[in-house]
């Protein structure tokens, strides 16, 4: 960073995260968007980045593709589709960009692209940036350790009708915490929209995801037992807790050697379980 102002990148700058990024760069002093991208072809290219995300002019126009050095970065952070993380990723490997990723519902091969590009620059990848969730997911680890094999675990998200994966990746994240802290493998237990006749698998951890309206993102875990259900749960009700988080992390992830960190480490806290998959 030059004289302490951060320069950021914005990847999905057009959409509802992408906006609620922009704005909170703005709020935040001594932070500068520097470049605004969206997918080849959104209807969105060449407007300003600074009117289109609800504030005043920023001078600054929604691009296509990335421009390094003209407009280089220090951090870019990416909330655009799986599809074009990968390609991101590849690009601010070669250009030594770091990153803040929080793109939800990766395939194995866009994944594989941000775990090359953290051996070159340090990477954020959190599925959720807000304190409060990444609070819940201690929650979880040790309400599983205590619980352990007597719980009976559902987990159930909501989400705006215009999200395209299912389950969230934070609802994923917060299975794959309970199944490595039970010695479970998620793959093996993880069941996906109940239905049909027949008993519940009692080693299961079931997922039910609602798509509706506008709703930002609610996740509970629900731990059955015998005479009592413990539930653990987060409700965000606005945007910018996550962009907040993300701007938060960007400043954090500047400062960092190269390598694969999530919001936990960000926050500084404790990690009694190895690293969960992300989604």
């Amino acid at each position: 960073m030059s004289g302490g102002e951060m320069r950021v990148a914005v990847s999905g700058a057009a959409g509802r995260m992408g906006r609620a990024v922009i704005a909170a760069c703005r709020r935040a002093p001594g932070t500068r968007v520097v470049a605004a991208t969206e997918r080849p072809g959104s209807p969105h290219l060449g407007k300003d980045a600074g009117e289109w995300s609800g504030g005043d002019t920023l001078g600054l126009r929604i691009a296509d593709s990335l421009h390094f050095p003209e407009s280089r970065p220090d951090v870019l952070i990416d909330f655009s589709q799986p599809e074009g993380t990968g390609a991101v990723a590849d690009r601010c490997r070669e250009a030594g960009v770091r990153m803040v990723i929080g793109t939800t519902g990766l395939e194995e091969r866009q994944r594989a692209a941000v775990a090359a590009a953290a051996e070159r620059v340090a990477v954020v990848f959190a599925p959720n940036m807000s304190v409060g969730v990444n609070l819940c997911f201690g929650l979880l680890e040790t309400a599983a350790r205590v619980l352990g094999d007597r719980a009976e675990i559902e987990i159930v998200e909501t989400h705006h009708s215009g999200k395209r994966d299912a389950p969230s990746g934070t609802a994923l994240q917060m299975g794959r915490i309970v199944c490595e802290a039970l010695g479970r493998r998620h793959e093996s237990c993880a069941v996906y929209g109940r239905s049909g006749p027949g008993g519940r698998d009692p080693g299961s951890i079931g997922y039910a995801s609602l798509r509706i309206g506008s709703a930002v993102g609610e996740h509970t875990v629900l731990f059955g037992l015998p005479g009592e259900r413990v539930e653990i749960g987060h409700r965000a009700e606005s945007r910018e807790i996550f962009a907040d988080g993300a701007v938060r992390a960007a400043r954090w992830v500047v400062a960092r050697p190269p390598g694969l960190y999530d919001m936990r480490d960000v926050l500084g806290l404790p990690r009694h379980l190895a690293a969960a998959g992300q989604s």
